[in-house]
């Protein structure tokens, strides 16, 4: 359990002050874009009210998909450590929760302070222009899901 909460801890802590350096120091909220290595690596400004890619995002009111959104966000992360604690994964699979649950609550934050999750980064190759942002705790989730599905195998450890 105490590898769940330190990477959980880390990964929430890595997100919010990525987002606090890139948005509010490099002053991304007004400049809308800065070209770090284009077409590889744009930090670009985006406020999603969704969730990934902003689907959902015009669902409802604004404020009500927040609110069910932050409220999902807590429900997964509540049931990833009860899970954790019931079937006791090895290292890898802790670590892997943890970093989702961080991931899962840095969005959640940004709901809860900001109204809508800030993200910044976007990615392009080979002639391909991805339209879409996202951030730190985005890597988070999607990382920590897919390492869970990948290092636990269902075994109990002791």
């Amino acid at each position: 359990m105490k590898k769940l909460l330190t990477s959980a801890v880390a990964m929430l802590a890595i997100d919010q002050i990525s987002k606090w350096l890139i948005v509010t120091r490099l002053d991304l909220l007004n400049k809308g874009e800065i070209d770090l290595f284009p077409p590889f690596l744009v930090f670009r400004m985006g406020w999603n009210r969704g969730i990934n890619f902003g689907l959902f995002g015009g669902v409802g009111g604004a404020d009500l998909t927040r609110w069910i959104l932050t409220g999902v966000a807590l429900a997964i992360s509540a049931w990833v450590i009860v899970w954790v604690q019931r079937e006791r994964p090895g290292a890898a699979g802790q670590i892997f929760a943890g970093i989702l649950v961080g991931g899962a609550l840095g969005n959640a934050a940004d709901r809860v302070f900001f109204g809508a999750v800030r993200d910044f980064l976007n990615m392009s190759c080979c002639g391909i222009e991805n339209p879409f942002v996202f951030n730190i705790a985005d890597i988070g989730v999607f990382g920590g899901a897919l390492g869970l599905v990948l290092f636990t195998s269902g075994k109990k450890t002791p």
